[in-house]
């Protein structure tokens, strides 16, 4: 997984709440299970509209998704988040998320920012009037910054050190595969047995 400390990137409006994993990316997609692959599956039946906001050139290149209440929510697909990170958000920005989308994408590398529905207002308004606007997503400070926006957000320590040091949990339960071996070894000495009479 790819570290998150400082991100620098433009960002995108999507003025939409209740967008869910099946309108992320379309159920008939996940045809494979590989984590690459899915930038083009992303948001693919609202980007047959010409004015959809992936279809914007302003805002080719953005990086963070603004997004409106509950972000996320619906089908546990994990696909949603890698068709986000496949595309090349690195953070997306709503006031609540649906709660298995959070968690897949901390797992995964996505840095998921909550933010109160009037400061995501103003974000929208500022990136809107000026798209080549830069946010910095901070995770070391647990701030995001853009123009005069400048807000804090909470992410729970463990995900937060994982994002920092780049760990999924498997990656972070390995740091401690010595102890790990240790103790297994001396498990089963240590374990009742039955023997025969």
């Amino acid at each position: 997984m790819e570290k998150f400390t400082v991100h620098h990137g433009t960002a995108m409006p999507l003025r939409r709440s209740d967008v869910d994993t099946d309108q992320i990316i379309p159920v008939r997609f996940l045809n494979h299970s590989e984590r690459t692959g899915h930038a083009d599956a992303l948001f693919a039946d609202w980007r047959t509209d010409p004015g959809f906001v992936l279809n914007q050139p302003q805002y080719q290149g953005a990086s963070v998704l603004i997004a409106g209440n509950d972000f996320g929510t619906g089908s546990s697909r994990e696909y949603a988040v890698w068709a986000l990170l496949n595309y090349g958000f690195r953070a997306v920005v709503a006031p609540r998320f649906g709660d298995i989308f959070h968690g897949n994408a901390l797992m995964n590398g996505l840095l998921p920012v909550t933010l109160a529905e009037e400061t995501v207002e103003r974000l929208w308004d500022l990136v809107t009037a000026e798209p080549a606007r830069r946010v910095t997503v901070d995770l070391t400070e647990s701030s995001l910054r853009c123009g005069e926006v400048c807000a804090s957000f909470r992410i729970e320590e463990g995900a937060r050190r994982r994002l920092l040091s780049g760990l999924d949990l498997i990656a972070d339960t390995l740091r401690h595969e010595d102890s790990i071996a240790s103790y297994e070894s001396t498990r089963r000495s240590a374990m009742p047995v039955t023997t025969s009479l």
